[in-house]
Parts: structure tokens; C-alpha cells; sequence
């Protein structure tokens, strides 16, 4: 046994005396060997103690410490008061937004005319109730309805303007039409054009009728209509009887606005103008920009009229054109109708333009088109009441820009020619790049690409709504 293993042997001896020892048991035949017991104390406790409150008093009161007090409390106030100026200098030097204009329900979105209630509902004025829900679902905000009063053609011994023309339904079927429609926020207007089906729809004298006029305007106003609407409106706003009209409608009881709506047709740019300023209606229909003018020319119209007048009495339709026709591509319309500066009014049927052998996939791609544009129109500032730049114009295209405030920018672009057409945009607003909001040329135009501006191409009777943001 070597050194190594004697020492490990001496070990564990060791190890079971101690064993032995802390049990008190011993081998048999043994002595219990004596040991010694140690007591550690295992928790020894510290005390501290600190400063007494006169020693800390007398520390503070050291030079040194006042000194680093004054500092510390010069540069608390100084740091507020450099977080102050800097919020006030932000606030100042913000771009502070524009007042937003003042609005009306007719201003809000697209207007939806009903001319013959038969024709659009099997039903007359039960069945108008009825499409209520579609309606909705375009976001419609407000119906121009008839006329439906009595009358027979030019013989104004027959009008009626406070009595429905039986063909057309009743007068409890049209209030139950104004109670669901306006619980669904839908306002109603009622034509009150004298003699539509006649030659001359004021009788050739519109003096004459305008006392029946008033009594019907009272009327239908106190059963809940929100307007009434009359075609031709230059025949009548020249008499003598047109003031008392109008102050029919300047009374307000504290409820939403009673609107004053008319029509035209035929008449140039400077006569809408002139008619505008001496009628005063809430919106006035001229039928401009004509399809059938070059493009030049319907931007002359639109400038004119944006700059002479408040856009919110500037109603924009096709007077009577139907959507679809050859003249008349119905997507591109549809577009320039809800782009404009003002309110667009279509008749019942362009959501889907009306056109012969047109499929029913077709006819759900059209009114899928019109939607979203309605979307847009409702909940885009710059396009609801923002400010009109034009552009471009060539004897068959047309490009614009809406744009308010800070809010996001819109540029419409349209060629209703037979060839493709290259615009060359400028204007210290644009991007490089824009967004594809909506267009007629999905093939090279996608909804939500990216296209550039500054040589923007579009082919025949095709269009396009771009966005970007605000660039500052």
C-alpha cells in the first residue's frame, strides 16, 4: 500500500469517528471517544445606521450642496420652458387646415332621378319603396322623383300639382316612400314640372301657373318632401312671381335644408351663368359639358362655371343621353360625372348603362365600376368639395385635378376619342408617380399600380382616377 492510499485510509477513519461522535454510537466492544462541540452562530445582524436629522441638516447646508440644488432647479425650469417654446413654435409653424365649406345633404353624393316611376318599378311608388335597398347600397343620397301629379297634356284646366296621378300610386304609398327612404338617409325631391307631358311645360305662360305652384311647393314640403325640382327653370325664374317662389324656401325651422332644384337645356355657358346668379336655386342641371364638344371647349365650360359659382349648386348629368350608347361610352361618363366640382345626377338605369345586348356579367361589372366611384365621391374630401385644376384638354380627351388641403389628391384623366392619346402633365403638385384608383383599361391600367404622370397614356374611350398624397 503506498503513501496515496494510507492518507484516504486515515481520511475515512476520520470521517466515521465524527460520525460516530454526532449519533453517540460506538463500535461494538468499544469506548465512546470524547469530542468537542463548537456553537456557530450562523445570522449575524448588521445595523446601519444612518444620518441623524441634524447632521443631514448640517450637510445640506454645505456649500456644495446648495450649489448642486440651484443647478438642478435652473435646469428643471429651463427644460420646461424649452419644451414649451418648442410646442408653441410646432403649433405656429403647423399648416393649419382649411375651413371646411359649408355642405348640404344634396352635396354629399350623387342624386338618383326616377323620371317615369312605372318604368323603373312595375309597382309605381309601392315598387320605388321597395328598391330602396339597392339604392342604398349605391349610395344614393338623394331621389329626384316624377313627376307623378295630375295633369293632361296641355290643357291646364286639368292640373293638379297637390294630386297623384293614380297611375302612379297614391299619396299614403308616397308618404310611406318619404318615411323608409329617410330612415334609411335618403332625401326625396318632388318634380313639380307643370305640363310634362305637353309641348311647353309651363303652358306657354308660366306667370299663370306659378300661384298653383306655390300652394304644391307649401304642400308637399309639409307632408316631408326634401325639394322640389322644375325642368325649364329659365321660363319661370324671369317673372315676377319668382321671388315669392324662393322665399318658400329661404324659411327654415331649424330641420335640414328644403332645397330649390332646376334644370335647363340648350343654353350656352355665359346663360347658365347668368341664370345661376338670378334664379339662386340650391342646384341647377345645365346638361354641360356636352359630349359632343371637343374636349377644349367642355373645359372652357367647366372652368367657367367652377370660377363664376359655388360648386355646390353645380348639378352635372347628360340631359337625357343614355349612358351606353356609341356617343356615350358609360364607364368614362360615369367617371367624369363623379369627378366634377358640384353634384352628379344620374338617371335611373346609368349605374348599369342601359344598352341593348349587353350580358348580364357586363351589366354587374358597369354597376360594380359605379359603386366604388360612389364610394369615393362620399368619403374623399377633394373630390366632395375640393378646388378644379385643369390639366390638358385636345378636341377628344380631358385631364383635371381635385385636390383640398392636405387631404388626398385626385387626378382624373379621359379620352373619348377613336385614338390612343399621350398627355403631357405639369403642375407644381405632381408626383412622378401616381396611384391607379379606378380605371376603364385594366389590361394597362391596373387598379393599384403605379403609373407616371408626366407622359400619361391612354387609350380610345378609355379613363383613368389617380391618387397620391398630399406632397408636402
Amino acid at each position: 500500500m503506498n503513501k496515496e492510499d494510507d492518507m484516504k485510509e486515515v481520511e475515512l477513519n476520520e470521517m466515521d469517528q465524527e460520525k460516530q461522535s454526532m449519533t453517540g454510537e460506538t463500535p461494538t466492544g468499544t469506548e465512546k471517544s470524547g469530542c468537542v462541540k463548537v456553537k456557530v452562530t450562523e445570522d449575524t445582524e448588521f445595523k446601519f445606521t444612518g444620518l441623524s436629522k441634524e447632521e443631514l441638516m448640517k450637510v445640506a447646508g454645505t456649500a456644495g450642496w446648495v450649489r448642486t440644488r440651484w443647478v438642478l432647479l435652473v435646469l428643471f425650469w429651463l427644460g420646461w420652458i424649452g419644451m414649451l417654446a418648442g410646442a408653441i413654435i410646432i403649433i405656429v409653424q403647423a399648416p393649419r387646415c382649411k375651413p371646411i365649406p359649408e355642405m348640404n345633404w344634396w352635396n354629399e353624393g350623387f342624386l338618383y332621378q326616377i323620371s317615369d316611376v312605372n318604368t323603373f318599378s312595375e309597382n309605381g311608388l309601392k315598387g320605388v319603396e321597395e328598391k330602396l335597398d339597392y339604392l342604398n347600397q349605391m349610395k344614393v343620397k338623394g331621389l329626384v322623383l316624377g313627376p307623378i301629379h295630375t295633369v293632361q297634356a296641355d290643357q291646364l284646366s286639368t292640373m293638379e300639382l297637390t294630386s297623384i296621378n293614380p297611375e302612379f300610386g297614391s299619396e299614403s304609398q308616397l308618404i310611406s316612400l318619404l318615411d323608409r327612404a329617410h330612415r334609411k338617409g335618403i332625401s326625396v325631391v318632388l318634380d313639380l314640372t307643370p305640363n310634362y307631358e305637353g309641348v311647353s311645360v309651363w303652358f306657354n305662360n308660366a306667370a299663370s301657373v306659378a300661384e298653383r305652384l306655390k300652394e304644391a311647393c307649401v304642400y308637399w314640403l309639409n307632408k316631408g318632401v326634401d325639394g322640389i325640382f322644375l325642368s325649364h327653370l329659365n321660363d319661370i325664374a324671369y317673372t315676377e312671381a319668382w321671388p315669392s317662389v324662393q322665399d318658400i324656401f329661404n324659411q327654415t325651422d331649424g330641420t335640414k335644408k328644403r332645397a330649390l332644384m332646376g334644370s335647363v337645356t340648350g343654353l350656352s355657358a355665359d346663360d347658365v351663368s347668368h341664370l345661376l346668379n338670378r334664379s339662386s336655386v340650391d342646384l341647377l342641371l345645365t346638361g354641360l359639358p356636352d359630349p359632343a364638344e371637343p374636349g377644349v371647349r367642355q373645359a372652357q365650360v367647366i372652368q367657367l362655371l367652377y370660377s363664376d359659382h359655388l360648386q355646390m349648386s353645380l348639378g352635372w348629368c347628360l340631359s337625357g343621353r343614355i349612358l351606353g350608347s356609341p356617343a356615350v361610352p358609360v364607364r368614362l361618363y360615369q367617371m367624369l360625372l363623379f369627378t366634377l366640382p358640384g353634384t352628379p345626377v344620374f338617371s335611373a338605369g346609368d349605374e348599369v348603362g342601359l344598352k341593348a345586348g349587353v350580358s348580364r356579367e357586363e351589366r354587374t361589372a358597369v354597376r360594380d365600376f359605379f359603386k366604388a366611384l360612389s364610394d369615393l365621391k362620399g368619403k374623399e374630401r377633394s373630390l366632395l368639395h375640393g378646388e378644379y385644376v385643369s390639366l390638358y384638354s385636345s378636341s377628344t380627351s380631358l385631364a383635371f385635378l381635385r385636390l383640398w388641403d392636405q387631404s388626398e389628391r385626385f387626378l382624373v384623366a379621359l379620352n373619348w376619342g377613336n385614338d390612343s392619346v399621350t398627355m403631357t402633365l405639369t403642375n407644381s403638385d405632381l408626383p412622378a408617380e401616381a396611384r391607379v384608383c379606378a380605371s376603364t383599361d385594366t389590361e394597362n391600367l391596373a387598379v393599384d399600380s403605379k403609373v407616371s404622370v408626366e407622359k400619361l397614356e391612354l387609350g380610345p374611350k378609355q379613363a383613368v382616377l389617380l391618387s397620391y398624397a398630399f406632397p408636402g
